[in-house]
């Protein structure tokens, strides 16, 4: 039976004030407090109710609820939608991807 493909993985930039936490910094150790930041999540949502769940406080993170500015879609679309098993390593590599490319990543 094939796997439903419903869940979708999304990015959301964060604005640099992000850099006052230090658990961010922690988890960042390589990146100067210039580079952009971003959030990557997946959900069974669309990524845009996701993210207004998360400045809504529900079931948020920290990080989008507080800094996130929006959802960058182009960082994202082509890999949606996705099997719940795919966006769970989407989710990982997409924010590989964004690492390695000198960004600073928080994924839960």
């Amino acid at each position: 039976m094939p796997r439903k493909k419903h869940h979708n993985v999304y990015v959301v930039e964060l604005d640099g004030d992000v850099w006052k936490e230090w658990k961010f910094r922690k988890a960042n150790p390589g990146c100067d407090e210039g580079c952009k930041c971003y959030y990557v999540g997946m959900t069974g949502l669309s990524p845009e109710n996701r993210f207004e769940n998360h400045k809504e406080g529900y079931k948020s993170n920290k990080f989008a609820r507080e800094y996130g500015l929006r959802l960058c879609p182009m960082l994202y679309e082509e890999y949606n939608p996705l099997s719940y098993s795919d966006a769970v390593e989407m989710e990982i590599e997409l924010a590989n991807i964004l690492r390695r490319r000198g960004h600073a990543v928080w994924q839960k």
